[in-house]
């Protein structure tokens, strides 16, 4: 069934406060409300429905502008819940025409909405940014034309892995597991294997690797005489060999991967998806997640750097093979032919479309570079603090969604977030010049 969208109706209620009656209409989240446009969403994201009888979905607009608030201001699922009860701003930015003192939804709406939209139609949240972005001036159509691209890494929330710590969790879940289907075991190495695991850890401190290596057999050891256990007890059960068989299988590569194999390995045992991903940085050589690409305006337009494209690339692919899949679908979010891309040296040979070829440009080229290019070209740099506020303040420091489709939601949410930040202080702005050209005696004068 398709949602009940949500229209502004003007009735009145003697027991209950209307919204645009308690809050300042000249806020800029009311400003941005008003201008963005819900019926295209409603439209974007009305696809996944049917009309099919059942239970009719949440509006589009609560969970869209629940999406965006949370992103925009670096809420988890939990707090978000609690400021929108509490923030009369937040309801009517979602569409509510009078005051909620409870919650019109539940927390766990929200990733179910998440995992019903898709990476697919998520991107039409940063492109109504962009929409709005030219509405109100704050960029200009033609400054989309000329962009920076750069990838960088999403953590996952994992811990970091070491093979002794793999080991011994790997063994941890297979016992829990058999115990919750009553699967007897021989013998469950719970005692022994955590001794084995601080030892190891303290061994490795103290640079006595010959001992570390020893503890780390045992832990091996111990996870290969549970696994072996288990396959005996279960062999020739169709229900309990269909319960053990994902984490058996994850359980048999951790314990039969080495530490400089070549290859997958396994990272994280709650999300196998993980990648090492190697960026050449002294302070973190190695992070865990997966490899974004990021694309933002080379000019730093009236109300900020704009990000115009974000993708997940899952399989830590070279940067420059990236732009054959990044550029037709930067056109066609942006809906404008990209005259110009700027890149860092790591994107050379790269597989942009033919036509695209020459307007590619990398930090040092010589060939082909006009002087106004070579001043574009020291803008590069400019997407660096961008994905520094990405991650900072839009949650793409550390990723808490689940599989590779939890990646691709993150980063793009991040991006749609990060955008409207730009546009609530844009707005904010605006609304300053307005009033100082009305009221200019307010001023006051510095002299």
């Amino acid at each position: 069934m398709r949602p009940r969208e949500r229209r502004e109706t003007g009735e009145q209620d003697l027991f209950r406060s209307r919204l645009d009656q308690i809050i300042d209409m000249k806020h800029p989240l009311v400003t941005l409300g008003r201008t963005m446009d819900w019926r295209f969403l409603e439209g974007r994201f009305g696809e996944v429905y049917t009309d099919d009888p059942g239970h009719p979905p949440l509006p589009t607009r609560l969970m869209a502008g629940l999406a965006i608030l949370k992103h925009t201001y670096d809420l988890s699922d939990e707090v978000l819940c609690e400021r929108w009860v509490e923030n009369p701003y937040y309801q009517y930015f979602c569409g509510e025409e009078f005051f909620q003192h409870h919650l019109v939804f539940d927390r766990s709406s929200l990733t179910r909405w998440r995992t019903r939209m898709g990476e697919e139609r998520l991107q039409a949240l940063i492109q109504e940014s962009l929409s709005v972005a030219t509405k109100t001036k704050a960029i200009k159509p033609s400054e989309l034309s000329r962009v920076i691209v750069d990838t960088t890494v999403q953590p996952k929330n994992v811990t970091f892995p070491t093979d002794a710590k793999l080991l011994n969790r790997a063994r941890e879940k297979l016992v829990r597991l058999a115990q919750r289907h009553g699967v007897d075991l021989r013998q469950s190495y719970a005692r022994v294997g955590k001794f084995a695991l601080i030892q190891h850890q303290r061994y490795a401190h103290a640079k006595q690797f010959k001992r570390a290596n020893r503890m780390l057999k045992k832990l091996r050891t111990y996870l290969g005489r549970v696994i072996r256990d288990i396959a005996r007890k279960i062999n020739g059960d169709g229900g309990f060999e269909v319960a053990f068989a994902k984490l058996l299988l994850l359980a048999r590569r951790v314990h039969e991967q080495k530490q400089h194999q070549r290859g997958p390995k396994v990272y994280s045992l709650h999300a196998p998806e993980v990648e090492c991903i190697g960026k050449g940085k002294a302070h973190r050589p190695y992070e865990f997640g997966v490899k974004v690409s990021v694309a933002t305006t080379l000019k730093h337009c009236k109300g900020g750097q704009f990000v115009t494209h974000v993708k997940a690339l899952p399989g830590n692919p070279y940067d420059g093979h990236t732009l054959a899949t990044v550029i037709p679908d930067m056109e066609a979010l942006v809906g404008n032919t990209i005259a110009r891309i700027f890149a860092d040296k790591g994107y050379r040979g790269h597989n942009a479309p033919p036509d695209h070829k020459p307007r590619v440009f990398l930090s040092g080229q010589k060939r082909g570079v006009t002087p106004k290019i070579k001043r574009e070209l020291r803008r590069r740099s400019a997407v660096e603090p961008v994905i520094g506020h990405l991650k900072a303040e839009h949650r793409m420091g550390r990723n808490y969604l689940w599989f590779r489709r939890g990646d691709a939601a993150n980063a793009i949410l991040a991006a749609a977030g990060y955008n409207f930040r730009r546009l609530i202080r844009w707005l904010t702005l605006l609304l300053r010049q307005i009033l100082s050209a009305l009221f200019p005696s307010l001023l006051i004068n510095p002299g």
